[in-house]
This record gives C-alpha cells, sequence and structure tokens, in this order.
C-alpha cells in the first residue's frame, strides 16, 4: 500500500480495575439602504444573499470543534549533557556539533508547524497534541514559550521514559479547552524470554480529561522502531499494541462509551499484525463492535498518502485511533469529523537526493535546517453546541 515518494517537487481517578492502579498513580485545565440608489430588484437580491450568510453562519455556530493531533518532533535535544542517557551527538562536542544556535532554529521551526496544524477551522490550533522524540520536559517548556504558540498557553505533561536515548513523549495541551483529571507512564516490557535481562522502550503516556466537559482518554505512543527489519522487530511493537489494548480494554469495561484515542509514531502501517490484528484498530467505521477501534488514517493510507518516506516510498506511521464513543453518534458529544495529515510544499525537501521527502532537521551529519522527518496528524471532532435537553 505504499505510494512513490514525487521527486519533482488530578483529580483521583477510581478505576475498578488493577491495570490502572498503583502507587503514585496520577500527577495531580442591518445597515440602511437608500431606495433612491436601489432598485427592488436588487434589494431582493442582496436579501437572498443576506439570508444565505446567516443561514451558513447559524449553522456552523450550532456546533463546536476541537482538533487532537499528534507530531513526532525528530530529536528535539537540549545541549546539556545528560549523565544517565545517551545524548552524546546533541552535545555541542558530539557528532552533530549541535549548539544553542541550532536548537533555537528548531525550537522555532516546530512552533511554526504546531502553530498551523487545525487552524483551519480553529484559531487556536490544536487543542491537545502527543509529542515524540523529546528529550525531557525542559524541551517541552522552551516549545510552549515560541512566540508562533506562546498566547495559547500550552501546559505539559511529561514522564522520563526508560529508553537508551532518553527519547520521550509528551503531551501539550490548552487548559482553555481541556482539563486535565490524571496521567500515567506504562512500560513495555521488551524482555524476550523469563531468564533474560528485561528491556524497555518508550512508556505508553496516558492523560485523561475533561474537553469542554466531555471526558476524553488520550494514549501517546512511540513504538519500538523496525531497527533490525520489520518481522525481526515486529513483536516487539505487538507489546506496545498490547499495552494500549489493555489500557483500551479496562476503560471500556468501566464505561462501553468511553471516548479513547490512541495516537502517535507506531513505526508500522495500518495494516500491519501490530495495529490491525492486536490492537484490533478496524479500517471501517461500518459494523463496529462495541469495543472495536478505527483508525481514522486508514483511508489516507489506501490512497497511498504517509507521512514519512523511507527508500522512496511512503508510510503512515503516524497514527490516531478511535473508540467507537466518538464514531457512534447515537452516544452524541464529542465525534469524528475527519482526519488530517499536514502536508505543506515547505515542509519537502526540495532538491537532493532527498528531494521529495520530509524536510528534516539533518541529513547525516549534515544540518539543514527543516522540520522533522515526520508529518503532523490531527483530527477534527465535533458536537453540537447548544444540545437538546432530555
Amino acid at each position: 500500500m505504499r505510494a512513490k515518494v514525487l521527486k519533482a517537487t488530578s483529580s483521583q481517578l477510581h478505576f475498578p480495575v488493577n491495570l490502572l492502579q498503583s502507587d503514585a498513580l496520577f500527577r495531580p485545565n442591518p445597515f440602511p439602504l437608500h431606495h433612491n440608489s436601489i432598485n427592488m430588484k436588487k434589494i431582493s437580491i442582496l436579501t437572498f444573499f443576506l439570508l444565505c450568510f446567516y443561514a451558513l453562519s447559524a449553522q456552523k455556530s450550532d456546533y463546536k470543534v476541537a482538533s487532537i493531533g499528534f507530531y513526532n518532533l525528530e530529536n528535539l535535544f537540549d545541549t546539556i549533557d545528560s549523565h544517565v542517557t545517551n545524548d552524546a551527538d546533541f552535545l555541542p562536542t558530539g557528532r552533530l556539533l549541535w549548539n544553542t544556535e541550532k536548537y533555537i532554529s528548531k525550537q522555532a521551526n516546530m512552533a511554526k508547524v504546531i502553530s498551523l496544524m487545525g487552524a483551519e477551522l480553529s484559531p487556536d490550533g490544536v487543542a491537545v497534541l502527543g509529542v515524540a522524540e523529546v528529550e525531557n520536559r525542559k524541551v517541552l517548556e522552551d516549545l510552549a514559550q515560541q512566540e508562533a504558540i506562546k498566547s495559547r498557553g500550552y501546559q505539559i505533561i511529561h514522564f522520563d521514559s526508560p529508553d537508551e536515548r532518553g527519547i520521550d513523549c509528551g503531551l501539550l495541551y490548552q487548559p482553555k479547552y481541556f482539563t486535565v483529571l490524571g496521567s500515567k507512564a506504562f512500560p513495555v516490557n521488551l524482555q524476550k524470554a523469563k531468564d533474560s535481562l528485561p528491556d524497555f522502550t518508550r512508556d505508553i503516556l496516558y492523560v485523561t480529561g475533561m474537553l469542554d466537559g466531555e471526558q476524553i482518554h488520550v494514549m501517546v505512543g512511540h513504538w519500538p522502531s523496525r531497527r533490525g527489519g520489520e518481522s525481526g522487530s515486529g513483536w516487539m511493537r505487538a507489546r506496545a499494541a498490547a499495552v494500549c489494548r489493555q489500557i483500551t480494554d479496562s476503560l471500556l469495561n468501566v464505561n462501553i462509551d468511553a471516548k479513547i484515542v490512541v495516537m502517535g509514531d507506531l513505526n508500522d502501517d495500518p495494516d500491519n499484525k501490530s495495529i490491525a490484528q492486536v490492537l484490533g484498530a478496524k479500517y471501517d467505521t461500518k459494523g463496529l463492535q462495541p469495543k472495536d477501534l478505527y483508525n481514522t488514517m486508514y483511508d489516507h493510507y489506501k490512497t497511498g498518502d504517509g507521512t514519512l518516506a523511507y527508500r522512496d516510498s511512503w508510510d503512515l506511521f503516524d497514527q490516531l485511533i478511535i473508540s467507537k464513543g466518538l464514531v457512534n453518534k447515537k452516544v452524541g458529544g464529542w465525534q469524528l469529523y475527519k482526519s488530517m495529515i499536514y502536508r505543506q510544499p515547505w515542509l519537502l525537501q526540495t532538491e537532493g537526493a532527498y528531494r521529495g521527502y520530509p524536510f528534516r532537521t539533518y541529513v547525516g551529519d549534515i544540518f539543514i535546517n527543516g522540520y522533522s522527518d515526520h508529518l503532523p496528524v490531527y483530527i477534527y471532532l465535533l458536537k453540537k453546541a447548544n444540545p437538546p435537553r432530555p
């Protein structure tokens, strides 16, 4: 299903299940008309267009819109040496000669993209944004203070992850739209056998909160890479998918209409085993069973669209997968409107061997001052502004 790259251009929560219980569970959001100058025919035409305008305006005002997105920020490291992670490449003395000037430019580039995500329908853009490949909380704090997005007042959810490079997942949210109730990091254990040493990857970040008064559950993941080959590493992504599935089932056992978003750089396409089978994300909203999930990005994938390029082909690793509660109109409240891949000409390289690929920060060891090797994704949710009283 790949397409060729075009070279031309806390309140404390109570869960009656063990999975979501632990010590330190959560981190405690009309103008006058002159008859002498306008004849009646013109008045009729003008009236017609005014009526159309007001009808359209009223129709739009009947609904609220919200956007939830994800963006892999591709190695958003600071310039300070960490003694507990392998960040050697991203130091002023490291292989990439990473310095303050480059860091400042990278931050501004990331903020520019985020400022435009979801802005087609909402001036404030994405209300909730999952991110991956961030070194620590400080880089997210610096990001939230960038001029392009500072006025939105993004707040941060972040946990340090056991990834050996120290890259983590995080969540940015606008408190005027989203109020956090709780958050937790769920580890993904990659231990092959009982007698082998445990191995870990990035945690699954779980956050629950109220989106304009309605509870939404969000999981942000950066599943294990395909290093060593797709088939040889597939079991690791299946492990990450299983953790997401367990959390999802636990939530749905409490409330079958729970509204859940699983998002992230999943390092698999929508039809790979980890997503289609282990997580159980379906391709169509028709015939969804109560506990089924729907992959909002599949329609993009089947047309050959993608979020990253490799060997002149597009993959769609960055996905947003939702529970039936967000596509079941009988449930009411927030419902899926559409999904988007944010693709702009300036987000793609225009020359060189990687022309048409996402415009990234480095090509090899050469700093090219781009954005990310991934394109961001997001969904729009709609709900009636004034629902009828029961």
